[in-house]
């Protein structure tokens, strides 16, 4: 912990960020709370009383991020970062879904926003502070031997979130604090009650990007321009309702029920506004192409083959691969040991080697041989 330090701590009103500072607080650090206002009511996004990362229930978690710091006597910044929203996550996210693609935006927000712009626009404000901290289960540690700034899975494997942090840069994380990735869930729970804070440890968690149902709202009626769903041979089998509704791996809401066998996406053709189905053994690569690549324990892109484990969504489980150059300069092909189902275009794909973060890039495309 960075006792003598100044360290600002991302409130989001829940019980890991009150931990969190709870935490550096004890150890002797000066804490101060800042919290991302994101929320601007241009999205007909209804009040239904749940929370997520953007939506009109932001008025209740800004409130409970102050009550948290009113609990431990910090002072408290609220950060206007909707226009920046738009432009860095919500355009984005917008924009890979209408290439037939599958973003990541709890990624994009903390390479972009959380762990970027918000300090940026906090010190810009005059907040001075020596380090930024989170609640996120994860570590950060300094490399004895050449300085690097390593990224590695949390003590608490079920709860690890090194995955959505995976494209931060060496100076952002030199500048951050995890304290709770050497603890379970449980003992942050237990540490709430303690502190008589079991409004908190009961707190239901939020992990919705927004506060709907599904995405549609963030789309407008261009994109709902229906176009032909085809198999493998390029039949027409029904007629979908706009390309950004449908993800490779989906089965629920294609509409080909009464087909004779259940059938998925395998694909979808942003250019002829076409998604492809075909049967669950279609949706297994042997490999993909990785771009836009951030490389965190290694210095450079590697010049010869390596093995690692690569995780290519949150919930799936890493899996062995050879990672090689591939033949478009900054990409890496990945060939898995065994194939995989549902590798998706526009996903994260994250390189471990043990609990240690080698780099993550976006995949551009599966591989079937």
């Amino acid at each position: 912990m960075p006792k003598g330090k100044t360290v600002a701590v991302g409130l989001s009103g829940g019980v890991d960020s009150a931990l969190a500072a709870r935490c550096l607080l004890e150890d002797g650090s000066a804490v101060v709370g800042l919290t991302m206002q994101t929320w601007d009511g241009s999205q007909p996004i209804p009040d239904r009383g749940r929370s997520g990362c953007y939506g009109p229930g932001e008025a209740r978690d800004l409130e409970a991020a102050r009550e948290i710091a009113r609990r431990l006597g910090i002072p408290h910044h609220v950060i206007p970062l909707a226009p920046e929203f738009k432009d860095s996550v919500l355009d984005y996210f917008r924009g890979e879904y209408r290439c037939g693609r599958t973003p990541n935006p709890c990624v994009r927000c903390n390479q972009a926003m959380k762990f970027g712009l918000l300090l940026d626009k906090a010190r810009g404000l005059g907040i001075a502070f020596d380090l930024f901290a989170t609640g996120h289960y994860a570590r950060v540690e300094r490399r004895a031997e050449d300085g690097r700034f390593l990224l590695q899975r949390a003590l608490d494997r079920r709860k690890d979130q090194s995955y959505f942090l995976a494209r931060l840069r060496q100076e952002q994380l030199a500048g951050i604090v995890l304290p709770l990735g050497r603890l379970t869930k449980a003992r942050v729970k237990e540490l709430a009650r303690a502190a008589g804070w079991e409004d908190l440890a009961e707190k239901p968690e939020s992990q919705d990007f927004i506060e709907a149902p599904d995405y549609a709202v963030l789309f407008d009626e261009s994109d709902s321009r229906p176009g032909p769903i085809r198999d493998g041979d390029g039949r027409e089998l029904a007629r979908h309702k706009g390309i950004v509704r449908y993800t490779v791996g989906q089965r629920k809401g294609v509409g080909l029920s009464g087909k004779g066998r259940p059938l998925y996406v395998t694909g979808i053709d942003a250019a002829a506004n076409a998604v492809m189905v075909g049967p669950k053994e279609e949706l297994y690569s042997r490999a993909c192409i990785v771009e836009d690549l951030n490389w965190i324990a290694l210095a450079e892109a590697p010049r010869s083959p390596l093995r690692a484990q690569v995780q290519i969504r949150q919930g799936h489980r890493p899996a062995a691969a050879e990672i090689s150059a591939g033949a478009a300069a900054g990409s890496v092909q990945v060939r898995f040991s065994e194939p995989q189902l549902a590798v998706t275009p526009g996903q994260t794909a994250v390189f471990y080697r043990g609990d240690v973060v080698l780099g993550a890039g976006t995949i551009a495309a599966p591989r079937t041989a």
